[in-house]
């Protein structure tokens, strides 16, 4: 047999380098992908309103990818200890992410981190938005956050702001309204929410930011703790009555919790598509939605690509706040 291409081969050649070109650019182990179970690493403990999200998220998924997807709660320093999990991980699309943006906003401007926020991390889809909730205790006498202002100037220093902990996003909200307002206000940092919601309770301080959630709804519709103004896009619907930051004149207080699925850095992009994807589809179903909404968030969703600005746009502001109130964690 000639080793010499015939004229037919030679013409057909261009043609088969055409077909392949237009073939999609993933390997047949990603166009198999899933093959296996799914990881979805929590970075937050379980019980809470992050992991039940991300169990009804992860059920979804199993469905729809026709592939079992486990949760696994790898909580600690803030939402880092979890995100350096799926930091680390192999980029092969079956660990994943589901934390608030703040490892990625926040802790990078108060400390060295055990990964690279931009090189170790994908952004796949935004989940929700939780919305921040500034409420009255028993101690402030004031009606609205105007008296509250007022307060805080006549008297320095006298009213106490609670937050669950420094450099959250409760005392970013904080720093802006101090700034916006010029004002000197006390602030009471927790670690973690638990302990901060009981002190409230019992008036421990004037008032408390915190996230909008099942286990602070009932004491707002007991009236032992009283909204003053949240942190959202717009009006939540639970609270129609209460002003954002924004209609209160401070817009760069404006702040909400948001929250998404992540991947380690160098995931293929045929994959973090198919997630964004799929993830998308999950948040419009009626199950998944009225979870959320029945927890007073804000279902989100959109490209991997806007999720991405969100977090660069947020994590420039917050390096400048940061760095203007001189916010340090010991």
């Amino acid at each position: 047999m000639s080793l010499i291409p015939s004229r037919r081969r030679l013409l057909a050649l261009p043609l088969l380098a055409l077909c392949a070109a237009a073939l999609p650019s993933f390997s047949i182990a990603q166009a198999a992908w899933p093959a296996r179970p799914i990881r979805i690493v929590v970075a937050y403990p379980p019980g809470g309103l992050s992991d039940n999200i991300a169990r009804a998220l992860a059920d979804k998924l199993a469905v729809q990818l026709g592939t079992p997807v486990v949760v696994e709660n790898r909580a600690g320093a803030g939402g880092s200890i979890g995100m350096d999990v799926v930091a680390k991980a192999a980029p092969d699309g079956y660990t994943i992410g589901f934390s608030s943006i703040s490892p990625l906003v926040l802790n990078p401007h108060l400390g060295k981190l055990p990964f690279d926020p931009v090189r170790d991390i994908a952004p796949v889809a935004s989940v929700m938005y939780s919305p921040v909730v500034l409420l009255a205790t028993s101690a402030f006498e004031g009606k609205d956050f105007k008296d509250l202002l007022a307060a805080a100037k006549a008297r320095p220093g006298s009213i106490r702001w609670s937050t669950s902990g420094l450099a959250t996003v409760g005392h970013i909200v904080l720093e802006q309204v101090q700034n916006g307002a010029k004002v000197e206000i006390t602030h009471i940092p927790y670690k973690g929410g638990g302990q901060q919601l009981t002190d409230a309770l019992s008036g421990q301080f004037e008032v408390i930011t915190t996230n909008l959630s099942g286990a602070v709804m009932p004491h707002i519709l007991s009236g032992k703790l009283r909204p003053l103004a949240v942190g959202a896009p717009a009006r939540v619907e639970a609270l129609p009555q209460v002003p954002t930051f924004a209609e209160l004149g401070f817009a760069p207080a404006n702040l909400s919790s948001l929250f998404g699925v992540f991947a380690p850095g160098k995931t293929p992009e045929a994959v973090l598509t198919r997630l964004n994807t799929e993830i998308n589809l999950a948040l419009k179903t009626p199950e998944l939605r009225k979870r959320l909404l029945g927890a007073d968030n804000v279902p989100t969703g959109g490209s991997a690509a806007e999720f991405g600005r969100q977090i660069v746009q947020e994590s420039d502001n917050n390096a400048r706040i940061i760095k203007a109130a001189q916010i340090k964690v010991d």
